[in-house]
């Protein structure tokens, strides 16, 4: 019985903001962990609260870049929303601005499938 593989989607704004990145031994790190994705992707990362609940975060190139994403579990697809730097206090902080998305309506709330 062989484990369950998902598919690693990501949004044209997450696909535009990893092509952004320059350095290309960031890209690269981001990469495997998107690839990482494909197993049990519940487990590597923690689950966010207030209004981007339903969605999940997960740590790439060490403690400075994150990946948003959210589980569509009747598809079994990991959608990524999001890659960028963690930055608090910053506007350009990746929560900072995924809470921005969600407000302006831009960013979906976690439906109940």
């Amino acid at each position: 019985m062989g484990m369950k593989v998902w598919s690693v989607e990501l949004t044209p704004r997450a696909l535009k903001q990893l092509e952004d990145i320059t350095d290309r031994k960031i890209q690269a790190g981001i990469q495997t962990v998107l690839y990482r994705l494909q197993q049990s992707p519940e487990l590597q990362s923690k689950p966010l609260g207030g209004d981007l609940f339903g969605y999940r975060s997960v740590r790439a190139v060490g403690q400075r870049y994150r990946i948003i994403y959210r589980l569509q579990q009747e598809t079994v697809v990991v959608l990524v929303v999001l890659v960028g730097r963690r930055k608090e206090g910053d506007r350009d902080d990746i929560y900072a601005l995924a809470k921005r998305l969600f407000q302006s309506g831009l960013l979906e709330p976690k439906s109940d499938s």
